[in-house]
């Protein structure tokens, strides 16, 4: 596994990393040093990747596991902000961008891990492959999907 491999598979996979910083950082400034550490646990990790999960997985788990440490170290209230400086990826109409946007900011409102399991189940990984990720079992992730779920659609009637 050489580090062109790496460099390969990360620019192909930047926009996991990019999505869960917009989620996770509080201003731009937290988003680059949010995705210096990513890229640097993934580096570290790199030689231990076995490819028993997809590389995507593995860096999924790298970065949310990165946002957690650095939000533990940080202990601040969460953002609830816009996300006007970063380059999301959002649909081209200004209905759907402004469906996206606040989508994005009820997401926000959640708890950390709750906004990963939605951020996972979103991006089309299965029940299994989020437990496998955030180290808890798959019912739980039933119930915490569910729950998501239902806080989301409260937040986005009011």
């Amino acid at each position: 596994m050489s580090e062109a491999q790496f460099l390969e598979l990360v620019e192909q996979n930047q926009g996991i990393i990019y999505k869960l910083v917009a989620l996770y950082a509080r201003d731009a400034e937290e988003k680059k040093d949010l995705y210096q550490e990513i890229l640097l646990y993934a580096w570290k990790g790199w030689p231990g990747f076995r490819g028993e999960s997809s590389f995507s997985t593995w860096l999924y788990r790298i970065s949310i596991n990165s946002i957690f440490t650095h939000r533990r170290k940080r202990r601040r209230v969460d953002y609830t902000g816009t996300l006007d400086d970063h380059p999301a990826q959002v649909p081209h109409s200004s209905v759907q961008q402004e469906e996206a946007l606040r989508l994005q900011q009820a997401i926000r409102q959640l708890s950390e891990i709750d906004r990963a399991v939605i951020s996972f189940h979103l991006d089309g990984f299965g029940n299994p492959e989020i437990a496998e990720m955030l180290g808890i079992t798959i019912n739980h992730v039933a119930v915490k999907l569910h729950r998501c779920k239902q806080q989301v659609s409260n937040l986005l009637k009011q």
